[in-house]
C-alpha cells in the first residue's frame, strides 16, 4: 500500500516519481519544473514525491493513494516514459473522472466514448494545467484533446 502524501500546499502541482532508473533524466524533469512559467510571470509551485516505494507504482495505484485529497484534481507522474522522452512530458491523471457518477441513460455519448482520464505534458505545461483544474477554469478533457492533437501526443500550450 501506497503512503499517504503529506505537507502538500493546496496551490502546488504534486508531482510523484515512479521510475528511479536515470537520477540524471529525473534531475533534467525537477530542473523544469521549478523554472518560472512563461516569461517569468509566475513562481513554480510544486509538490515533490521522490521515494523509492513509490518505484513502479501503476496509474490506478497513485490515483487511489492521492485521491482522498480533496483539494487535488490532477496528479503527475514522472514514469519510464518520462524519464525516456526528450521533453520529459509527465504522466497527468485525472483525479475528478473517479468521483464522477454518470447516469447512462443521459451520458449516452460519454458511455460509448469515455472522457480521456490521462495525457502527457511537458514540465512547463504543469503549471497551467494544475491552476486551471483547480479553479475549474478549465476541464480535463480540454488538455487531454490538445495533447492528443500533438504529433507526439504531448500537451506544450495553448
Amino acid at each position: 500500500m501506497l503512503p499517504e502524501v503529506a505537507g502538500r500546499d493546496e496551490f502546488a502541482a504534486l508531482i510523484i516519481r515512479t521510475d528511479y532508473d536515470d537520477g540524471p533524466a529525473w534531475r533534467a524533469v525537477v530542473a523544469a519544473l521549478h523554472e518560472h512559467g512563461v516569461d517569468g510571470e509566475f513562481e513554480a509551485s510544486v509538490h515533490v514525491v521522490d521515494d523509492p516505494v513509490w518505484a513502479g507504482a501503476t496509474p490506478d495505484a497513485v490515483i487511489a493513494a492521492v485521491g482522498r485529497d480533496e483539494d487535488l484534481s490532477v496528479v503527475f507522474i514522472a514514469d519510464g516514459a518520462t524519464m525516456r522522452s526528450p521533453h520529459r512530458a509527465l504522466l497527468a491523471l485525472d483525479l475528478g473522472a473517479a468521483d464522477e457518477d454518470l447516469d447512462p441513460a443521459y451520458y449516452q455519448e460519454l458511455v460509448d466514448s469515455p472522457p480521456p482520464r490521462e495525457f502527457r505534458t511537458v514540465p512547463a505545461g504543469v503549471h497551467g494545467v494544475h491552476a486551471n483544474l483547480s479553479i475549474a477554469n478549465m476541464d480535463f478533457e480540454e488538455y487531454a484533446h490538445e495533447a492528443l492533437a500533438d504529433p507526439e501526443g504531448v500537451f506544450r500550450s495553448f
